[in-house]
């Protein structure tokens, strides 16, 4: 071990040098920094081999790596049990501090504590700083000190809060930056895992799509939606910079960001969410489970076209419209009556921009079992909204190239049929 005294910046949710709030609270520690990357197995495991999101990751920290070359240092990756791999690091290096940023799902914060316990033991410390949200959890409580539950309130109290300093940039300070020196590396895949090829999204916000967004977002069709929502999941872009550049143009579009916001606010203050309905008499509700109905609603092939088209461009691309999911969503839990947990899984499996706390929020808002959810009559017509939102059936013809024709299925359900059993089953655990 060297007797050198070095800080370790962990990047996780932030695979970014500029605009990193963490990274910039390492760096003015003042101590060399070593900087890391963990390929965390408790996480691959549960992944296929061909997982698009790690192959994103892959190139994120392979840029990392790059700029970091710059400063004659790298990344040093590592993969396993995060734990161990804090037990090796500070058998090899004397640590004063480990810099990350804070992650508020819960298994990082059973995981965060195991490393500060680790720490501890070698004499350091684990610093989280926040930096995957504008306002952390406890800046946006009600009168009562509680927090909120319906977005409406939590919305403006949320803007309230903010100040100045929460939307504050942190430049890279590059004259500063003092990394541990390290030869240039290459970055390798982690093992068992394949190169997939996926659909890349600029970094760069499209101001006129923004401006335009409240009148276009609900088309499918359309080039109409910023598709940032995956550089807010790695943080290879700045949530406090999009904010600021988007709130100037865009309520609507602002308030997507801040309904993100609200979310990872119930996940954190309310973590029996990931596992139970938020309205918890929702989780005695009689579900049918028809597995062949969840086979055909997860290939697209439930003879309800603006359904099938969502499921096929999430199969193919790891994206979906936000108007097709609130559709796709509502109709497995209420038109099928299948458990949302399980459409929960599978977008969490499929979607890009995976977020535990929106995919789950979005879903028990669709399914009414969530707070501030849809009302659990309210059932979305799949036939009425395509043809509201998608009236030339060009999203649909897009993504199921056999509509119209006799090799189309015809419906699974019929929609008077299940919208008055789902009606019945909900029904009876109202209160």
């Amino acid at each position: 071990m060297t007797d050198t005294l070095f800080n370790i910046f962990w990047f996780r949710r932030d695979l970014r040098l500029d605009d990193n709030r963490a990274l910039s609270e390492a760096v003015d520690s003042g101590l060399p920094i070593i900087p890391i990357f963990i390929f965390d197995s408790n996480i691959l495991q549960e992944l296929p081999a061909d997982d698009k999101r790690v192959s994103f990751i892959f190139d994120r920290i392979s840029l990392l790596n790059n700029e970091l070359a710059q400063f004659g240092s790298r990344l040093q990756v590592f993969e396993g049990k995060p734990a161990d791999i804090f037990e090796q690091l500070s058998n090899n290096y004397s640590l004063h501090t480990v810099f990350a940023g804070t992650d508020y799902e819960p298994y990082a914060i059973k995981r965060d504590a195991e490393i500060n316990l680790v720490l501890k033991r070698k004499g350091a410390s684990l610093q989280l700083i926040s930096d995957q949200l504008v306002l952390s959890p406890g800046r946006v409580l009600s009168a009562a000190n509680k927090p909120y539950t319906v977005f409406t309130p939590f919305s403006k109290a949320w803007k309230a809060a903010l100040v100045a300093d929460d939307l504050a940039e942190y430049n890279f300070p590059k004259q500063k930056a003092h990394f541990y020196p390290a030869k240039a590396r290459k970055i390798d895949m982690p093992s068992g895992f394949v190169y997939s090829k996926y659909q890349a999204v600029s970094t760069n916000l499209n101001e006129n799509l923004v401006l335009n967004y409240a009148a276009n977002r609900d088309f499918p069709a359309r080039k109409a939606t910023s598709e940032l929502s995956v550089h807010l999941r790695f943080g290879t872009m700045s949530i406090r910079k999009i904010y600021k550049q988007g709130a100037v143009l865009s309520e609507t579009w602002s308030n997507e960001l801040i309904w993100r916001e609200f979310f990872m606010h119930i996940l954190y203050f309310f973590p029996h969410v990931a596992k139970q309905s938020f309205r918890t008499q929702y989780d005695s509700l009689a579900w049918i489970n028809n597995e062949e109905h969840f086979r055909r609603w997860c290939e697209g092939t439930t003879g309800y076209p603006l359904v099938d088209a969502g499921m096929r461009q999430l199969d193919e691309t790891g994206y979906m419209h936000n108007r097709v999911r609130m559709v796709t969503a509502s109709f497995l839990a209420k038109h099928l009556l299948t458990d949302w947990r399980r459409g929960e899984a599978w977008f969490a499996s499929k979607l890009m921009d995976f977020e535990l706390s929106s995919n789950n929020g979005n879903w028990q808002w669709a399914a009414g079992t969530g707070c501030d959810a849809a009302p659990y009559f309210r059932i979305f017509n799949p036939m009425e909204q395509a043809r509201k939102f998608d009236p030339q059936n060009e999203y649909i013809r897009r993504w199921i190239p056999e509509f119209g024709s006799s090799k189309y299925p015809t419906p699974i359900v019929d929609h008077k049929t299940a919208r008055e059993r789902c009606l019945l089953e909900y029904g009876k655990l109202r209160g």
